[in-house]
């Protein structure tokens, strides 16, 4: 799943460590789900959404195959 995690990350001037102690994960946890190589649960991705006071769509967007299939 593609996301804007790295960009609203940078927006804020935090790094990977300061995201990952605001989320309590690690700061590898931050970068697999930024690269996507890992998809959060629905519980951390509404935390993430919190932090950053934006809606889940507004942050983790669909693939385009994904949409394709529908």
């Amino acid at each position: 799943m593609k996301n804007r995690l790295r960009v609203l990350r940078a927006e804020r001037e935090w790094s990977q460590q300061d995201l990952a102690d605001r989320l309590d994960v690690s700061r590898q946890s931050v970068n697999a789900i930024e690269t996507g190589k890992y998809d959060p649960s629905l519980p951390l991705a509404f935390k993430i959404a919190d932090i950053f006071e934006l809606a889940i769509e507004e942050i983790f967007l669909r693939d385009v195959v994904e949409q394709a299939a529908k």
